[in-house]
C-alpha cells in the first residue's frame, strides 16, 4: 500500500494543494482542519506521516506535535508562515523531523516527504547492510527500528535515528553537517546547519536523560563523529 499522510492545515486551498501534489506523487492522502482533528486522525492510526501547520486555531502544531510525541515517534514535517530562525529550532526541539516555511514549492515538499519516508522505511545502501550496531552500552536496530542504552529504550524521530544509524555505522569517521544532512535527507534536500544541531542536540538530550554522556562528539570546524564514551553512564 503507499504511504498515508495526513495534511494538518486551517486553510482549504493550502490542503487542496498539498493533497493534490501527494497524490499525484502516489501517495495517499487525508485532510484535517486544525489540531483537535489531527489528535482524533491520528488516534485512530494508518498514518505514515504528518504534513502539520503550526498556526492553526483551536490548538497549534507544537502542541499537536507535543501531545505525539508523548507516545510516537510518528514523522512530523511542519508547515509555517513564519521563517524565524528561533520558530524553526524549536519546532525541531520539540520533535519534528522537518520545517518547511510557506509559501512552498510543492515539488519540494514532496521530495522532502518521501526523504522522509525512505528514512521511515527499512530500506539500506548495499554496503551498510548490517542490521544491528552497537557501541558499549548504544545498540541501534535498524530492522526493528530501535534503539536502546543499556536497558532503556530510547525514543527516535526518523531524522535522529537516520542520524544516529550514519554515526553508528562508520565509527571512526568525522562527518561534516552536509554528510549528515544527505544521510538524513537523501542528496539534493537542502536544510540549515541550524537544522542538523538541533537534532544532534535532541539526540544528546535524550542519552543524557537515560545516563548516558558522551554519545556524539564535536569535532570543531568539522563536523559530528560518534563519541569514545558511549558506553559510559552518569
Amino acid at each position: 500500500m503507499a504511504p498515508r499522510i495526513l495534511v494538518v492545515d486551517d486553510e482549504p486551498h493550502i490542503r487542496d494543494v498539498i493533497c493534490f501534489a501527494l497524490e499525484r506523487a502516489g501517495l495517499i492522502s487525508t485532510a484535517v482542519r486544525n489540531g483537535t482533528e489531527a489528535m482524533a486522525a491520528f488516534r485512530r492510526g494508518s498514518i505514515d506521516l504528518i504534513i502539520l501547520d503550526i498556526g492553526m486555531p483551536d490548538m497549534d502544531g507544537l502542541e499537536v506535535c507535543r501531545q505525539i510525541r508523548k507516545t510516537s515517534g510518528l514523522p512530523i514535517l511542519f508547515l509555517s508562515a513564519r521563517d524565524e530562525e528561533i520558530d524553526r529550532v524549536l519546532g525541531l526541539e520539540i520533535g519534528g523531523d522537518d520545517y518547511v516555511t510557506k509559501p512552498f514549492s510543492p515539488r519540494e515538499l514532496v521530495a522532502r516527504v518521501k526523504a522522509i519516508l525512505k528514512r521511515s522505511g527499512n530500506e539500506a545502501e548495499p554496503e551498510r547492510r548490517r542490521a544491528i550496531f552497537v557501541a558499549g552500552e548504544l545498540s541501534l536496530d535498524r530492522l526493528g527500528r530501535t534503539v536502546m542504552f543499556g536497558d532503556s529504550a530510547i525514543s527516535m524521530t526518523v531524522l535522529e535515528f537516520a542520524i544516529l544509524d550514519a554515526l553508528l555505522s562508520r565509527p571512526d569517521m568525522v562527518f561534516s553537517r552536509e554528510r549528515l544532512m544527505e544521510a538524513a535527507y537523501g542528496a539534493g534536500t537542502y536544510v540549515a546547519d541550524r537544522t542538523i544541531d538541533s537534532h544532534i542536540r535532541n539526540i544528546r538530550a535524550k542519552f543524557l536523560a537515560a545516563g548516558g554522556q558522551g554519545i556524539i562528539a564535536t569535532v570543531h570546524g568539522i563536523g559530528f563523529k560518534l563519541g569514545s564514551e558511549s558506553g559510559r553512564k552518569a
